[in-house]
């Protein structure tokens, strides 16, 4: 850059979600010029402000961040603020640049992320190949009592970072809306706020996000004599949240539910128990897509009975959508009990071909078991329905004090995760958030460092 060249370079990477309004600012010969993109179905606005006067106008854009080999699309008068780029394909991923000069000294700003632009005509599968591997904000949003009432800091910028910079490309945000709302089931403008906070980190950092309605106090019973109710409340509730994010592009997904299942019956459940929780999955959809906007083809993901994939595989039925393959159908996978989850002892610490100790091992859901659960899904959904699959929970506790390395845990993991990836299932990680003996955590939640390294290092890497 020559010094005689004086300029401002205002670089807006298109990476977060559509109607964010990022701005990079700088300062330089005593002008300060400010920069905001806005992504739309059809162009993006560029528009800026400057402080003082500035000539040499010109706008550039580039696929990338880095300035070397970016296009400069129009030369503009020095008092021009604004540029529509109607040239932007929808869905690809642009950073702007201004360049101006203020009298003969070079400047140049700090990077500052906004909106991409547009829906893209993807398929839930083809979709759900951009996605893997997956890892949830578990044990914050949903929490009952407030985002810390359970343990967990609050969400920032950090740990959406951390968990990008480590490989995950996805992120399942878990919400509670309920304790939110007031009588009429009106959600609080402050928790609607922290929500789309907590999305927009997600999407600063480049990941796919997915929202939900999480368990929320165990209000979506699948009884006919709450389903009027229940789906009265699921219309209300994902109208507001759709409309809030109508603007927001595909990198944002809705997940109606969360394993919904008849309170205190992990049976085979009743006819009246999955034609209600089907019905749930119809009044999500209905609800979103009539709020228009973005969201009349969002990709939206709808749940088995209880997540569970065996009741998935027998009792689900595809809700009626007016979009054309933007469903995902999710599942989740937790066999076998008492090696993933069973904390009140360690009896079972052992699991799959490298277990030494029979008396430490079950004797099912081991690798063979494994393959035969994902490919129910790739059969039914992926292959004979061209449906994306999301298996939105997984994971397995750690059990320190009798195995210290971690060796049956990641391996485990990695199983899973590649047992999932290779049939295109998208498989997202369980993280309560704690990282000691019995939990599920893999990164420190303030600052997005791997706390177990291994085991990142293993889902990671099996889903390539």
């Amino acid at each position: 850059m020559k010094s005689w060249v004086s300029k401002l370079l205002i670089t807006l990477a298109l990476g977060a979600s559509i109607g964010a309004h990022a701005q990079g600012c700088g300062t330089g010969g005593g002008v300060t010029v400010c920069l905001t993109a806005t992504g739309s179905a059809s162009n993006v606005q560029l528009s800026w402000t400057a402080s003082g006067a500035i000539t040499n106008v010109q706008v550039y854009r580039d696929t990338d961040s880095d300035p070397a080999g970016r296009g400069r699309l129009a030369t503009l008068a020095n008092s021009a603020r604004s540029y529509t780029d109607t040239g932007a394909t929808s869905g690809t991923p642009y950073w702007y640049w201004v360049k101006f000069s203020v009298g003969s000294t070079s400047y140049n700003s700090n990077t500052a992320a906004t909106a991409r632009a547009g829906m893209r005509s993807l398929t839930s599968l083809q979709i759900s190949a951009n996605m893997s591997p997956g890892w949830n904000l578990g044990n914050t949003l949903e929490a009952i009592g407030g985002e810390t009432a359970w343990g967990n800091p609050k969400a920032n910028q950090a740990i959406m970072n951390g968990i990008k910079s480590a490989g995950f490309k996805s992120v399942r945000i878990p919400v509670s809306w309920k304790q939110y709302a007031d009588a009429n089931d009106n959600i609080s403008a402050s928790w609607m706020a922290r929500v789309t906070e907590v999305v927009n980190y997600a999407r600063n950092a480049g990941l796919y996000a997915i929202i939900n309605i999480h368990w929320d106090g165990g209000w979506m019973q699948p009884t006919y004599a709450q389903q009027a109710t229940v789906n009265a409340r699921i219309t209300k509730f994902w109208t507001q949240i759709a409309n809030n994010f109508k603007t927001y592009d595909d990198y944002l997904m809705f997940a109606g539910t969360n394993e919904v299942m008849k309170e205190g019956d992990w049976g085979t459940p009743t006819t009246e128990y999955v034609t209600v929780q089907n019905s749930f999955n119809q009044t999500f959809v209905n609800a979103v897509r009539a709020t228009g906007g973005y969201n009349a083809s969002r990709h939206l993901i709808v749940q088995g009975f209880n997540t569970n994939i065996d009741h998935t595989i027998n009792f689900f039925t595809v809700p009626t959508d007016s979009a054309t393959k933007k469903l995902m159908v999710e599942v989740h996978y937790y066999d076998p009990y008492n090696f993933t989850l069973n904390d009140s002892n360690d009896t079972i610490w052992q699991w799959g071909s490298i277990a030494t100790s029979a008396g430490n091992t079950e004797t099912w859901a081991n690798e063979s078991y494994v393959d035969a659960q994902m490919n129910k899904m790739k059969t039914r959904f992926i292959d004979g329905l061209g449906m994306g699959v999301l298996m939105g929970e997984y994971g397995a506790i750690s059990r320190l004090s009798v195995d210290s390395s971690q060796r049956y845990r990641t391996y485990w993991d990695q199983t899973i995760t590649r047992s999932a990836f290779t049939r295109r299932i998208v498989p997202v990680y369980w993280d309560n958030g704690y990282t000691g003996d019995h939990t599920m955590g893999l990164f420190n939640r303030t600052t997005g460092a791997q706390v177990h390294a291994g085991v990142v290092s293993a889902i990671v890497n099996a889903a390539k």
